[in-house]
């Protein structure tokens, strides 16, 4: 076992390793300072070891970090009128059930498998036992601190933070014996990656359990929920002696992971026929304009099913949204107070919003997939000038497709907070209005100007750029975190619209001075 885990552990952090190293490689002041013989350097390699060690002990915590905080405690701040702690309880549980049947990790067809036991043969049940008795230790060791500290903060009992993360363990241990009973009997074996139609109307159902029975004022029973999670922890227990006596491992991932890569090869295939259905192939498509607007034009109106059709959709889901708000205004009257509170401090929460709505990224996936990636091999393409040209045309074009739901968002809100009972301060209207639009804009010129200077695709649209990755990340934390951040509306309003001005006047300086450098194809 010892042997097992060691070769497991130095297969993925020399993966991991790697990834570094190119990442490091990517980043732009600091590639030209790096040999080209990069991964062989040890000194590099060390430092490189140093960071994959101390990344495995973020990722044990960092993700239950985030999972506690936001997915439960966060969400538990916008209740009213119901306990805390019960509350924290009753989320905390109903959202462990979904963890336990779409990830037991046991069932998971990942690469790292396929390579392990299918491509270097290690021995199945072995790689099978240690990975998955070091993915559950992981649970329990990343939960803990976080469940006693937002569960005591929320006011959940001592016994059921010490508890949760045993019942986690517990109960992912006895899904996994089920699913090998399953596969014992009739030879079925499940695949977490596709759940089908009855595995998420059950997701859909717990979920709204754990967050739509709160708003009305439905917990479930503390001495259930101690129940439950004494019975799945003891069944959990009970579930090792099944899962070490298990016979057919090899025989089980042969067919799932066969059957996972295939699926991984069609999905792929039918995203990128999809793509191309998307792409409207009439020749009777034409422009009057000349130049990069011509160009411009027709890939406009050539991607209007991509670009257009969901900043449709968003649109109309926002203004069904705000109309419902208001027939809960007229039916609900005491809904009044409660939602003109909460608008008035939690503008912020709405960065999150429009980041979700932002139609950047596949905006500037298209303009790759279905034009840079072939103009970007000729040379007048790649001059300052034409590169600037373009630019400037994309600007305007992915604004106007991000100002759509944005408009229908904030004009919904500055009438939401009027019905909801208005604000002494007329002005608040309108920053709520024209911080949105600017958000917008914000992630618009933001995304754009990412993809000029760090344009992560090679030839073959294959994402090469751990910098970009990098950036996006942060990008979703910061605006994850913005979630957590109660502001008046003048004063978080005023900022942002500030803010967002002089981020469009810095991006687009830098792309007039790195972009005719950066916007290349890579290696």
């Amino acid at each position: 076992m010892n042997r097992t885990f060691r070769i497991s552990f130095s297969l993925k952090n020399t993966y991991r390793v790697n990834s570094i190293l190119y990442g490091i490689k990517q980043i732009p002041l600091i590639k030209r300072l790096l040999p080209e013989t990069l991964y062989g350097v040890r000194g590099l390699k060390i430092f490189a070891n140093i960071l994959s060690g101390i990344w495995e002990i973020v990722m044990i915590f960092l993700g239950k970090f985030l999972y506690v905080a936001g997915m439960i405690y966060g969400l538990a701040l916008l209740y009213d009128q119901v306990s805390m702690g019960r509350l924290f309880m009753h989320i905390f549980f109903f959202l462990t059930v979904i963890g336990a049947f779409t990830n037991t990790y046991m069932f998971n067809p990942s690469r790292d498998k396929y390579y392990a036991m299918i491509l270097m043969r290690m021995d199945a049940r072995a790689y099978t036992l240690v990975n998955y008795g070091y993915a559950l230790l992981r649970v329990i060791l990343g939960f803990l601190p976080f469940t006693l500290l937002f569960g005591r903060i929320a006011g959940a009992p001592w016994w059921f933070c010490w508890l949760a993360p045993f019942f986690v363990a517990g109960l992912k241990l006895t899904m996994a014996m089920i699913h090998l009973m399953i596969y014992e009997k009739n030879g079925k074996v499940p695949n977490e990656n596709m759940l089908g139609k009855a595995g998420w109307g059950i997701l859909c159902l717990l979920s709204a359990a754990a967050y739509g029975l709160p708003a009305i004022h439905i917990l479930l029973w503390p001495e259930l929920m101690a129940v439950g999670m004494f019975l799945s922890f003891f069944v959990g227990v009970c579930a090792i002696k099944k899962i070490l006596s298990f016979r057919y491992y090899t025989e089980m991932y042969k067919e799932v992971l066969s059957k996972a890569m295939n699926q991984m090869d069609e999905i792929a295939k039918t995203a990128k026929t999809s793509s191309q259905k998307l792409i409207s192939a009439d020749t009777q498509i034409q422009s009057r304009k000349k130049g990069f607007e011509y160009l411009n034009e027709l890939f406009i109106k050539r991607h209007q099913k991509i670009l257009w059709r969901s900043s449709k959709r968003l649109a109309a889901g926002c203004g069904a949204v705000i109309l419902g708000m208001l027939l809960a205004f007229y039916l609900q009257p005491g809904f009044r107070a409660e939602t003109n509170r909460v608008l008035m401090t939690f503008l912020p929460y709405f960065v999150f919003i429009m980041y979700m709505m932002n139609r950047g990224t596949g905006f500037t996936r298209a303009l790759f997939m279905n034009c840079d990636h072939s103009l970007l091999t000729y040379s007048f393409y790649k001059e300052p000038k034409m590169v600037l040209a373009l630019f400037r045309i994309r600007l305007r074009e992915i604004i106007k497709v991000n100002l759509l739901p944005a408009f229908v968002l904030g004009a919904g809100l500055a009438l939401i907070l009027y019905m909801s009972g208005g604000t002494d301060q007329p002005l608040n209207y309108g920053i709520v209005f024209i911080s949105i639009i600017c958000m917008s804009v914000f992630f618009s010129v933001h995304y754009l100007t990412i993809y000029y200077l760090l344009q992560p695709y090679n030839a073959a649209t294959e994402m090469k750029s751990g910098t970009y990755q990098i950036v996006l990340s942060v990008t979703y934390l910061v605006c994850f975190f913005m979630m957590q951040l109660r502001m008046p509306i003048v004063i978080f309003g005023c900022i942002c619209i500030g803010f967002s001005l002089l981020y469009c006047v810095v991006a687009c300086i830098l792309v007039y001075r790195l972009a005719p450098k950066t916007f290349r194809l890579r290696n």
